[in-house]
């Protein structure tokens, strides 16, 4: 396996497939450049049941159109978009230099709204074309190394990078041609989204298995809005990893944030997190746990607050066991649940939205069963089944439900 692949997609492949290998290499004078990425497409059906109320927050109503259509079907790339990143290295004045920029653009372009015939423009709405990475660093492995520009978030970074659906769709699977170029695989139903965010980051240097990684975050990157913040947010991570017949990884994190979402509302969010993934032989385990205060759901920042200010605590996790079978396929089951709670019973009940619908999302719940074979070194054959729940704060709000078949492949270059 070879770490350039990781720094295509941000470490994550590497924990999961045994198809990772070596990029496209190039000598070019004192540089290597290394060219790597996926490829990934995947049918997906998915199906809604339950209530009908908007549920503010959750993430098993995606598939219901406006005229109350609970089944979709599509073609869409799974939680990695495709990929194809270039880094290059050198070593000059004793330090390690290197640089990486990558593109991620998406498979389902053809969201079709209109042909003239009622009134409306045709045309087709492109999804997000990503641009994820474009950072530099520079280190020695006698005191670790430095990184600036835009990469993966510390904080929940390896909830993500050790989540089995990395490799597939898990939750959040909808309509071909939505303008999103990703499913949401675990995010909000067992950890947050790490997100890709600007950042100055030290990773200290591997000390026997431990490592540790600190940085100043772009700040509005937990608050979507024009405001500036009084702050840059703080991430860092710290991990041990052991090798041996029972090998593994375990790791705590936290992120701190100060908040200003109007001339009245300023405050900070915090969050910890700790996992571990385990294996040994054909066996692969993975627990994770995270809390919040002002945190929010799903993304950083999301649903922090009520409507006076008050912060929401919030937490969660998944725990996961994967086994690879004498074929080498790997079987793997997922549950993970993301919780949100009301501020008290004002902020249990009331409306969320202005639109007069909707209620706040107490609980994101997901089941996942995949399987994940390898048919060469670089191509995997993909199937997962994925069953969602989401429930509102409010008492006697029906709980909305999805459940999704996907497959596919993904291709590692």
């Amino acid at each position: 396996m070879n770490k350039k692949l990781g720094l295509a997609v941000a470490g994550a492949v590497l924990a999961l497939s045994s198809a990772a290998q070596a990029g496209i290499t190039i000598p070019a004078g004192d540089w290597t450049l290394d060219v790597s990425g996926n490829v990934n497409a995947y049918y997906q059906n998915t199906r809604q049941s339950g209530g009908t109320t908007t549920i503010t927050g959750g993430l098993a109503g995606g598939a219901r159109d406006a005229n109350g259509d609970r089944v979709a079907n599509g073609i869409n790339t799974g939680l990695l978009p495709a990929w194809i990143g270039f880094t290059g290295k050198t070593r000059q004045n004793d330090l390690d230099v290197s640089f990486t920029i990558s593109f991620q653009p998406g498979v389902s372009e053809n969201s079709y709204h209109g042909d003239g015939s009622n009134g409306t423009s045709g045309g087709a709405v492109n999804a997000t074309f990503l641009n994820r990475q474009t950072f530099l660093q520079f280190g020695d492995a006698s005191w670790g190394s430095i990184k600036l520009g835009k990469d993966l978030g510390i904080f929940a970074s390896n909830a993500i990078l050790n989540d089995m659906t990395l490799l597939g769709v898990g939750g959040g699977a909808g309509r071909s041609g939505a303008a999103v170029n990703t499913t949401l695989g675990g995010i909000g139903s067992g950890y947050m989204y790490a997100a890709w965010k600007g950042q100055i980051a030290y990773t200290t240097p591997n000390w026997n298995g431990f490592q540790a990684t600190i940085g100043l975050m772009n700040p509005n990157g937990a608050s979507v809005n024009a405001l500036n913040q009084d702050r840059l947010g703080v991430e860092g991570q710290a991990t041990y990893s052991w090798t041996g017949d029972i090998n593994g990884k375990v790791w705590a994190g936290f992120a701190s944030y100060d908040i200003t979402k109007s001339a009245t509302q300023s405050y900070s969010a915090t969050a910890y997190d700790i996992g571990a993934n385990v294996n040994t032989g054909n066996l692969g385990v993975t627990a994770y746990y995270y809390k919040g205060n002002g945190a929010g759901t799903t993304a950083f920042g999301l649903l922090g607050v009520d409507a006076n200010g008050r912060k929401r605590d919030s937490d969660g996790g998944y725990l996961q066991a994967t086994y690879v079978i004498p074929t080498g396929t790997k079987l793997g089951a997922s549950y993970g649940v993301s919780r949100l709670d009301p501020t008290n019973t004002t902020d249990r009940n009331a409306n969320q939205e202005t639109s007069g619908t909707g209620y706040l999302v107490e609980e994101n719940r997901r089941w996942t069963i995949g399987a994940y074979h390898p048919l060469t070194k670089s191509l995997n054959l993909v199937a997962e089944y994925n069953d969602m729940r989401s429930e509102a704060a409010k008492s006697g709000v029906d709980a909305v439900k999805s459940k999704n078949i996907s497959l596919g492949a993904i291709l590692f270059f």
